[in-house]
């Protein structure tokens, strides 16, 4: 099947699968001799543990972990669990931000008249807060990736 053809029967975007073989994640795909990629259903079952994957939050290397536990049929299933259990810690981790930032924008808009006035502790806070390395989060001017399957 081609790209177009793959990406519906996986969910994942042609871009994206473009992507994935660019950065190894997959195979590079078979070519026709007119240069067209060309999937085989093994490759669509690839494409959705991948699909499946991104959907729970994994990173790309934590996938090119769990791709290579899952074609070795003699892993341990230590392994796998292990790598599930240090992203449940991380999106904890990132649960617990939100939270924090969620308390912080309740104080700061309850503090807030919201009137004509100029007057407002939200914009007080944001001017004067420096950010903290540990809080800072990646713009879309930094390099960051943002994530779609």
């Amino acid at each position: 099947m081609n790209i177009g053809q793959a990406a519906v029967a996986s969910g994942v975007s042609a871009k994206m699968i473009r992507y994935y073989e660019s950065v190894g994640l997959t195979r590079k795909a078979l070519r026709t001799e007119a240069g067209y990629r060309v999937y085989t259903d093994d490759d669509v079952h690839m494409l959705r543990f991948i699909r499946r994957a991104r959907d729970l939050g994994f990173s790309v290397e934590q996938i090119t972990d769990l791709l290579a536990l899952w074609q070795d049929r003699g892993r341990s299933s230590a392994d796998v669990k292990r790598i599930a259990l240090e992203h449940v810690t991380e999106l904890e981790q990132k649960v617990e931000g939100l939270r924090q930032m969620i308390a912080t924008l309740k104080h700061l808009s309850a503090s807030c008249h919201g009137d004509n006035r100029p007057d407002c502790p939200i914009i007080d806070d944001l001017a004067l807060q420096p950010p903290s390395k540990s809080a800072r989060r990646p713009h879309a001017g930094d390099g960051a990736r943002t994530r779609s399957a």
